[in-house]
């Protein structure tokens, strides 16, 4: 028996997402991430205040986590080398790949997950702008804190300016702590796991990653506490303003078609318009228009009946007369 959909519950049709447009976008957006961290690089001496004001904070707050975590890296080379790979490298792996992943199994997912991705890193951009900070690493030593990024430089690619490749740690803005987007992407790989992952490894995963990274964010000093905690409200502002993204999009992206539409409906307008009487129908004879046509308004001539209709009686003494109009009917005709 063939199988049948109900009314109303046909799929809706969407755009199919193409790699080829979402790999452009996506550079796009790292592109303009990378760049306005460049640009925006504040005053140091603002940017030292705000580390301090950030401690002054934590220290009212109890918080003191960056100090005891920070020791065990500098003492534990073990603990502080791979943290510092785990710091400069895996946030270009894991999110690329998990985007990646996305697009090609969860599709029906991907485009919301995309997009809240590239919300938040927007308004990170924004904090990176309004408040430059300076990472408890390039705090005076006086401060307790010591760099594991230029301690161990000699394991890794990274030179002791920053994270970045040795001799490219001038094109990166070091003051770009608040928030930590470092802890706001692992957490953002971190529910995509969990949530379409399917597996007890994958949920596991998704709790471990970003749990780890903002221990890693801290041992290194490279970020506070509450640079973590900035970045995950970060993500949750992104998420909350995802729907309002995703329909300005949609909106955007249906303009251009309406207006084809409309466009093209009133160029064959326009046509009919300049075709003019010549491509309308000829009318009728002058003869034919006198003549009389018995289905003409649906109505019949006078005396004429429908077939199988029930002859009313006839007057005394009066006798049908057989017309040709009564050929056609089931009586035959009186012989004369």
């Amino acid at each position: 028996m063939p199988h049948t959909e109900a009314p109303g519950t046909e799929a809706t049709p969407r755009t199919r997402l193409r790699w080829w447009t979402e790999l452009p976008l996506i550079l796009l957006v790292y592109a303009c991430y990378s760049a306005g961290r460049l640009l925006v690089r504040g005053d140091v001496s603002d940017a030292v205040d705000h580390g301090l004001a950030i401690l002054d904070i934590e220290k009212a707050l109890f918080l003191n986590a960056e100090h005891p975590l920070n020791r065990l890296f500098t003492r534990e080379p073990w603990i502080g080398i791979p943290a510092d790979f785990w710091y400069a490298s895996l946030h270009y792996l894991v999110t690329p790949v998990i985007l990646i992943w996305l697009f090609r199994s969860r599709t029906v997912h991907y485009r919301a997950a995309r997009t809240w991705l590239m919300t938040s890193t927007f308004i990170g951009l924004i904090g990176f702008t309004l408040l430059p900070t300076c990472p408890p690493r390039l705090l005076d030593a006086s401060h307790g804190f010591v760099d594991t990024m230029a301690q161990y430089s000699s394991y890794g690619w990274w030179g002791g300016e920053a994270s970045a490749p040795r001799g490219l740690g001038g094109m990166t803005n070091q003051y770009a702590a608040m928030p930590s987007l470092h802890v706001g992407w692992s957490l953002w790989c971190g529910v995509m796991l969990w949530r379409h992952g399917g597996t007890r490894a994958a949920k596991v995963a998704g709790v471990v990653y970003p749990l780890v990274t903002t221990i890693v964010v801290m041992g290194t000093a490279n970020h506070y506490f509450l640079d973590a905690v900035a970045g995950a409200a970060v993500m949750g502002a992104g998420l909350l303003l995802t729907p309002f993204v995703l329909r300005a999009s949609n909106r955007a992206r249906a303009l251009l078609p309406a207006r084809f539409t409309t466009g093209t409906a009133a160029e064959a307008s326009g046509a009919e318009r300049a075709a003019g009487p010549a491509d309308t129908p000829a009318a009728p004879a002058s003869g034919a228009a006198h003549s009389p046509i018995v289905s003409g308004g649906c109505q019949t001539s006078a005396g004429e009946r429908f077939p199988r209709q029930r002859e009313q009686r006839l007057e005394a003494g009066a006798e049908p007369d057989p017309s040709p109009s009564d050929a056609g009917d089931e009586t035959p005709a009186p012989a004369r």
